[in-house]
C-alpha cells in the first residue's frame, strides 16, 4: 500500500447547475453524452445537444427556481467528503477526498488533474451511485478508462474500481433508520405504505445490454425492508422516464394513482437511487409527485430524507475505502460490471408517453427536429417550407 500521504478517494457524481445562468450549459454537457442519446452518427451528438439544451432551458430552470435556483448537489457531495476524510483518519488512513461531476463542475477530468499534481499512488475510485447502470457509473468509468490510456503518467497509479456497494450493511441500515424515522411521524407507522422510488433506465438496457441496474434496485429494495424489519407494505416504482422509449415498469406516476385507486391514504416515498438531495428529490418527488398523489386520493405524504451525510451512510463509504484499499485492485477491464456482455449503445423499443417532470427528453425526435431544420437552412427549401412555416 502508498504511504497515507499519497492515498486518494475520488467519488463520483453526476453534478448539476449552481445557479440558474448554468442551466443551459449544463444540460449540454449532459445531453452530449452517448450514454444518454445515442446516435448512430457521432458527429451529431454535440448539435443535438445544443438544439435540446437550448428548447429544455426554459422549463428547466423554473423547475430549479422552484428548489432555490441551483442544484445543492456539489455542496452536499463536498460535505460528504470532508465527512468522508475524517472518518478515515479515525482510522489511520490519511487519505485525500476528490469530487469529480460528469456533467458540471468540479468536473471528473480536473479531479484527475488535481490527483496527478498532488502526487498520488494509490487511488479508490467510489462512484455515489449505490447500484451499477450504464448510464451512472458506467459513463464515469468510460470516462476514466479513457483518460487513463491518453494519459501515460496516469499508469504510475494504481487504482481500484468499486463498482455498486447496494448491500454495504452500513448503508442497509442508514436507510432503514431515515425510514423508520419518517414512518413514525405518523399515527399508525406500521399501516403506513413504503413507497420506494428508483430513477429509470430503458428495458433495452437491462434485456438487450445486460445492465443489472433493475437487478440490483430490486435486491437492493429487499435488503432494506429486511433491515427494517416491520409490516408496512411496500412497492416499487420507476421514476423520470422519458419520450416514446419503453422504461422499466410500473412508471412512479402510475403506481401512485394506483394506490390511490386502492384506497391507500398514507404514504413514505423512499428515493431509493439517489444518498443526496437533488432535482429529482426535492422538485420532482417534493412537488409534481407529492400533487399527483393527493389528486389520487392519498392524504398524506411523506418522504425520506437523502442519506447525505448521514453518520451511518458516511460509515459505510469508509468500509468501502479501507476494504479496496486492502484488497486486490479492481480496474476499469476488470470491474465486474463493466464485462463485455454489457454493450455500450443498446437498442431501444419504443412506447409512447411523457412525464412532466422527464429532465431528458426524447432525443430522437429531437434528433429529426434537427436534421430537418438543418436541411432548411441549408437548403432554403424542405418540409417547414411545404407546409408554411419557413
Amino acid at each position: 500500500m502508498a504511504t497515507n500521504n499519497s492515498i486518494g478517494v475520488l467519488l463520483l457524481n453526476l453534478g448539476g447547475p449552481d445557479k440558474l445562468e448554468d442551466v443551459g450549459p449544463f444540460l449540454f454537457n449532459l445531453f452530449s453524452d452517448p450514454e444518454i442519446i445515442r446516435l448512430p452518427f457521432p458527429w451529431l451528438q454535440k448539435p443535438l445537444a445544443w438544439f435540446i439544451a437550448t428548447r429544455r432551458t426554459d422549463t428547466s430552470q423554473a423547475n430549479y427556481k422552484q428548489i432555490g435556483g441551483g442544484s445543492p448537489l456539489r455542496q452536499i457531495t463536498e460535505e460528504q467528503g470532508v465527512a468522508l476524510q475524517a472518518k478515515l483518519r479515525e482510522q489511520g488512513c490519511n487519505a485525500k477526498i476528490y469530487v469529480g461531476m460528469r456533467y458540471w463542475h468540479p468536473f471528473t477530468e480536473d479531479a484527475i488533474a488535481q490527483i496527478e499534481a498532488d502526487a498520488i499512488e494509490e487511488l479508490v475510485i467510489l462512484p455515489l451511485y449505490p447500484q451499477f447502470s450504464i448510464s451512472t457509473s458506467g459513463s464515469s468509468f468510460r470516462l476514466l478508462d479513457r483518460l487513463w490510456q491518453e494519459d501515460p503518467q496516469l499508469a504510475k497509479i494504481r487504482y481500484t474500481v468499486i463498482s455498486s456497494w447496494y448491500d454495504q450493511p452500513f448503508y442497509l441500515q442508514a436507510m432503514a433508520e431515515l425510514i423508520a424515522g419518517e414512518l413514525d411521524k405518523f399515527s399508525h407507522p406500521d399501516r403506513v405504505h413504503l413507497f420506494f422510488s428508483a430513477h429509470g433506465v430503458p428495458v433495452s438496457y437491462v434485456e438487450e445490454a445486460g445492465d443489472p441496474y433493475q437487478h440490483e434496485i430490486e435486491e437492493c429494495t429487499r435488503l432494506i425492508m429486511e433491515t427494517l424489519n416491520r409490516p408496512n407494505p411496500h412497492t416499487l416504482a420507476y421514476q423520470s422516464r422519458v419520450g416514446p422509449v419503453e422504461w422499466l415498469k410500473p412508471y412512479t406516476e402510475d403506481a401512485l394513482v394506483t394506490l390511490g385507486e386502492e384506497g391507500i391514504k398514507e404514504i413514505v416515498v423512499v428515493p431509493i437511487s439517489f444518498v443526496s438531495e437533488h432535482i429529482e428529490t426535492l422538485q420532482e418527488i417534493d412537488i409534481e409527485y407529492r400533487e399527483i398523489a393527493e389528486e389520487a386520493g392519498i392524504k398524506n405524504f411523506g418522504r425520506v430524507p437523502a442519506l447525505n451525510t448521514h453518520p451511518l451512510f458516511i460509515e459505510s463509504l469508509k468500509t468501502l475505502v479501507i476494504d479496496a484499499l486492502a484488497n486486490p485492485p479492481q480496474t476499469f477491464a476488470e470491474a465486474k460490471r463493466m464485462e463485455k456482455k454489457v454493450k455500450l449503445y443498446p437498442p431501444e423499443k419504443w412506447e409512447w408517453g411523457m412525464t412532466t417532470a422527464a429532465e431528458v427528453w426524447n432525443g430522437r425526435l429531437a434528433m429529426l427536429g434537427f436534421l430537418v431544420l438543418a436541411i432548411e437552412l441549408i437548403t432554403g427549401n424542405g418540409p417547414l417550407h411545404l407546409v408554411g412555416l419557413l
